[in-house]
């Protein structure tokens, strides 16, 4: 036969050709992946001389990971690679997501020794969908807010900056919507976190001495200083922040936050937006209700 019409290949030829095994080209012959072109008088398949350079296309396809639905679609023309590959990118991304994710929840329960109830908890949270996060979010803003006064301004800046995982998030941000999410569906946190809201003095800027940095910032300095939150040096830190405030009610407001776990939320919400590595304000708050305290004895 003539190199215009060369001789068609035998599954065996095609086999050698390429490197493919005879049971793998026979396969895909099957499913319609590759198309032979005719039969001999014994009844064998016969592939045309294109059929190499398609099997090596196929290979590669399947090396990257396409499924053989994918390249059928490929191999009939009834999808461009390009079409196909973009597809696959997306889905790759998507699995990705999905592993990093496993892998941050399997992290965190080798951390925390996580029982199976409480690991089957985690990978739930972690799952959830963006809307459902959002809603979780929501609904404690909602059930600790709903009727004060700070109430639109807390769900405008949850509005604008909502406390949402980042499409890949590190293990430490996973770890931490895990923990946020756990304190915030807990009646007794929720309900600590109302209490202090409520016993909250009013602020002309919608502030709070839980979500202010300047109370922190005040405090710190003094620490630095070493004025002594039971000396008469603290009346003037305090005079600075609060003014003529009732010291009684700031005092209870913190202490009620203290109680609540607000300092905890802080952290943990800050990890999940990656505003990290963040310090702790503990040592702040214990100096100002260190001082309340003593104000208030010496009232």
């Amino acid at each position: 036969m003539s190199d215009e019409h060369p001789e068609p290949l035998t599954i065996g030829q095609l086999a050698d050709r390429t490197g493919v095994a005879v049971r793998t080209i026979r396969y895909w012959s099957d499913v319609g992946v590759l198309t032979p072109e005719g039969r001999s008088e014994g009844g064998y398949r016969l592939y045309g001389p294109e059929a190499v350079a398609r099997l090596e296309l196929v290979c590669t396809l399947r090396e990257l990971g396409l499924g053989l639905d994918e390249v059928s679609r490929i191999v009939r023309s009834e999808a461009t690679v390009a079409e196909v590959a973009a597809a696959h990118v997306a889905a790759l991304d998507a699995r990705i997501r999905a592993l990093r994710l496993s892998r941050a929840v399997l992290s965190t329960v080798a951390q925390r020794g996580s029982t199976a109830e409480e690991t089957a908890l985690m990978n739930r949270l972690a799952r959830l969908s963006v809307d459902e996060r959002r809603k979780i979010i929501e609904d404690f803003m909602r059930e600790v807010s709903e009727g004060l006064d700070m109430a639109p301004k807390m769900a405008d800046r949850l509005e604008r900056s909502p406390i949402e995982l980042p499409e890949n998030p590190t293990t430490d941000q996973v770890d931490a919507w895990l923990r946020l999410a756990e304190l915030i569906q807990d009646e007794d946190f929720r309900a600590g976190m109302r209490r202090m809201l409520e016993l909250s003095p009013p602020r002309s800027d919608g502030g709070h001495i839980w979500f202010t940095r300047r109370v922190v910032e005040v405090v710190g300095v003094a620490r630095e200083r070493g004025v002594d939150p039971e000396g008469p040096d603290a009346a003037a830190v305090l005079t600075d922040l609060f003014r003529d405030a009732d010291r009684a009610e700031i005092l209870e407001a913190l202490e009620a936050g203290l109680d609540a776990g607000a300092e905890r939320f802080r952290e943990l919400f800050l990890t999940v937006r990656g505003r990290g590595p963040h310090s702790s304000r503990a040592e702040e708050y214990a100096w100002l209700r260190r001082a309340l305290r003593a104000e208030l004895q010496q009232a």
